[in-house]
């Protein structure tokens, strides 16, 4: 195994139990209980092979739902982001980008890396919820946890990507 899939498999593990023991309990104003599994595939550098991202998307959200117990939502909504992916990321990246481009904030800058976080969250999130409540009738708070999710998961995300980058830049400098 090359230690791109080791890093991943770490990255899936880590998250993984943070999601499962730590965001799944968190429910504020009762409606908004953030995703941070998605952070996974915006994590996808530009040239990954779309079956990889796929089946690394569907593999996430199926084992969340397996310690979830939500019944293949999370699998639909990943594999759907995942689809949407490479697209996206080929729109934000900058046009002089190489093959191996990953998204960060070093490398989109902070508002586009916001935004491209949170198109993302905002698909997950709306594929999730839309699956989990099934129904319009109660349209209003469907929207409310659809966005209230997408923003709080972005932020999280946000604070990951800024400590991850502040210890590489530590690691780096030391």
């Amino acid at each position: 195994m090359n230690s791109n899939v080791l890093m991943r498999i770490g990255r899936l593990f880590i998250l993984l139990l943070l999601q499962v023991l730590v965001f799944n309990h968190i429910h504020l104003f009762g409606y908004i209980t953030p995703l941070v599994i998605g952070y996974m595939v915006v994590c996808f550098h530009r040239g990954s092979s779309r079956v990889e991202i796929l089946i690394w998307a569907f593999a996430i959200g199926l084992l969340f739902d397996i310690f979830s117990n939500t019944a293949g939502m999370a699998a639909a909504a990943c594999t759907l982001i995942a689809m949407i992916q490479p697209l996206l990321l080929n729109r934000m990246a900058p046009r002089d980008a190489e093959e191996g481009f990953i998204p960060s904030f070093t490398t989109l800058k902070f508002w586009n890396y916001t935004f491209y976080v949170f198109l993302l969250m905002l698909v997950l999130h709306g594929c999730f919820y839309l699956l989990d409540a099934f129904t319009l009738m109660d349209w209003q708070l469907t929207l409310v946890s659809i966005g209230g999710s997408s923003v709080f998961a972005t932020l999280i995300i946000i604070c990951i990507e800024l400590i991850v980058h502040v210890r590489k830049d530590f690691e780096h400098h030391s």
